[in-house]
């Protein structure tokens, strides 16, 4: 080959590298999107479930002394979030201000009593955990009530439910695309080169030896692309948290490691994987079959 034709042979080589790791930064960029995206679903989703909770109402004859015993023991429970004790004049303030006027003018005294409210952890805020809470606080003697709102919580799991559902379905639609893609970029990268690979062929390569260099190029196109992309990645979560702060909390270290670990493990596992079947294509064709 004449020095023309290589240099234009080394230009297309590096072009189809170049458009190959730029290919697949956009999939993995997309990718890492829907990630952050899912997280921040399920802190929201969190978030939610942890501000539903129940009041207890306390007897009138309950003493400060065992209100305060009472509520630490709430404390202790591993479904408690937080508690907050309501007193009855501070109920009353709550209701003056809800309904505008002042029952207890009216009425001569403070009609409602006392209450802890309580903030449940996520993992329990369902119909049969907050079933055996209920059964087992309405045993104590101090209170009057457990009351809970069934249908809010009814409400908030059902569509907690569905979001999750959409957004598993996005993701994997999201995944499936991005392995094609992908896929098809690395097979795009290797027809390239099939002529060179049945030239090793024939000077007596094993196949371990062909596959061997491919397999390394075609991970480092991965890297690159990782790299890349959780660069976008991070350029973006910047702008979202410097314009919406509450959107994305930069101190939670743990969701950023999984999801730029994960971007650089689906790009190497993908990249590795394709370029492995792409040469074994090529070194399983016939030689009329690679023109």
């Amino acid at each position: 080959m004449s020095s023309e034709g290589q240099k234009f042979s080394r230009r297309a080589s590096r072009s189809l590298a170049l458009t190959s790791v730029i290919s697949i930064t956009l999939v993995l960029l997309v990718l890492g999107s829907v990630g952050l995206l899912v997280f921040n679903v399920n802190k929201a989703a969190t978030y939610i479930k942890e501000n539903i909770g129940f009041s207890v109402i306390l007897k009138d004859n309950v003493k400060d002394a065992d209100i305060t015993q009472f509520q630490k023991s709430l404390d202790s429970e591993p479904y408690v979030k937080t508690t907050e004790h309501i007193t009855k004049e501070e109920a009353m303030d709550i209701f003056n201000e809800d309904h505008g006027e002042n029952a207890v003018e009216f009425l001569g005294y403070i009609p409602l009593k006392s209450s802890i409210d309580v903030k449940i952890m996520a993992d329990y805020a369902n119909p049969d955990s907050i079933a055996w809470i209920k059964e087992s606080i309405a045993k104590d003697a101090r209170v009057h009530e457990f009351w809970y709102n069934p249908n809010l919580l009814e409400a908030v799991n059902k569509n907690i439910k569905q979001i999750s559902l959409i957004s598993a379905i996005i993701v994997a639609i999201l995944a499936f695309i991005a392995i094609v893609l992908i896929n098809n970029s690395i097979r795009l990268s290797i027809y390239s080169k099939r002529l060179l690979i049945r030239s090793m062929q024939l000077v007596g390569a094993t196949k371990g030896f062909i596959r061997r260099p491919f397999l390394g190029q075609g991970v480092s196109y991965g890297i690159y692309a990782a790299i890349l992309a959780n660069g976008i990645l991070m350029g973006m979560i910047y702008y979202f948290e410097a314009k919406f702060p509450d959107f994305l909390d930069m101190r939670d270290i743990e969701m950023f490691g999984i999801v730029f670990g994960g971007v650089f493990i689906v790009a190497i596992l993908i990249t590795w994987i394709s370029t492995f079947f792409a040469v074994r294509k090529y070194l399983r064709m016939k030689p009329e079959e690679l023109y």
